[in-house]
């Protein structure tokens, strides 16, 4: 078990990334490519990958990146030599950046509850309810998959970094001189790779037609959770019919709504992340 001790300090200095890391994504792909777990997640996108990196270049990254255990840092790869570099990138335009919306948008909706944890009930709630691996211990964080040692931030705080392609258990990168980072999976769902359309405004003129300009951009503003009158704000309409697209959304199941003191708050379900992801059900890679 890993126990990372905090200080008051630290508590105040821990962040939630809003955004997926690509670096953190290719590294943690790579290690996903080479296990059989996941398969309605990952399936499909091993397929494609497989079909599509050259061999050699794959072989060479796969070299460096054990399924699991300890993998080198892919920044210092990249930067310790060209060829390696070159690999990185010419995975990460296969593997990665077809599927970047889909997995932007599914960080940015855990984003969004983390914060609203955060904010409700202060990071000790964060915290606590951050995996079912991780038990928060005041003033220690229990990571229960983890090598057993004691890690302290004496000070520095922590990023928590919400990641696609991490499965089942956090991991932990502590790089001397940078902020520790504890990255952790986001709920995993069937069919949540999507590859964005080959033209940018295919999907949002799809989702429009499907559901209406108004209503689908009520449906991204409640990815990062909002409130009625933040949704008003963000589709340009007045609060009765801001309010009365939630009530629309929220029967169709693609969002919740919630009260928050004297305000209501909206975010999407997991059904309107699969929709913003770009892609019918019965869409094939």
């Amino acid at each position: 078990m890993l126990r990372i001790h905090f200080t008051p300090r630290d508590l105040t200095r821990t962040t939630v990334s809003a955004k997926p890391a690509p670096l953190w994504e290719v590294l943690l792909s790579l290690q996903m490519l080479q296990q059989q777990d996941g398969r309605l997640v990952f399936g499909d996108w091993r397929r494609h990958v497989r079909a599509r990196v050259a061999p050699d270049q794959l072989r060479l990254l796969l070299e460096l990146t054990p399924p699991k255990g300890y993998s080198p840092n892919v920044r210092t790869l990249a930067e310790s030599s060209p060829d390696i570099g070159r690999a990185i990138r010419t995975y990460h335009d296969t593997a990665i950046a077809p599927y970047w919306k889909s997995i932007g948008t599914h960080v940015s909706a855990d984003h969004a509850h983390r914060g609203e944890a955060l904010a409700r009930h202060g990071v000790e709630r964060l915290l606590s309810t951050l995996h079912p691996r991780v038990r928060w211990a005041d003033p220690v964080l229990q990571v229960l998959d983890m090598d057993d040692r004691d890690f302290y931030l004496d000070g520095s705080g922590i990023e928590l970094q919400p990641s696609a392609f991490c499965w089942r258990v956090p991991i932990k990168l502590d790089d001397p001189g940078l902020k520790p980072i504890l990255v952790y999976p986001i709920n995993h769902a069937p069919g949540m790779l999507r590859q964005a359309p080959a033209e940018p405004n295919d999907h949002g003129d799809a989702l429009g037609a499907l559901l209406g300009s108004t209503r689908a951009a009520a449906l991204e503003a409640a990815v990062n959770g909002c409130s009625t009158n933040e949704l008003a704000r963000l589709c340009k309409v007045s609060a009765g019919a801001a309010s009365q697209q939630a009530h629309i959304l929220r029967e169709a199941g693609l969002i919740t709504t919630r009260r928050v003191g004297a305000t209501v708050r909206h975010e999407v379900t997991q059904l309107g992340i699969l929709l913003l992801a770009g892609h019918r059900a019965d869409h094939q890679d």
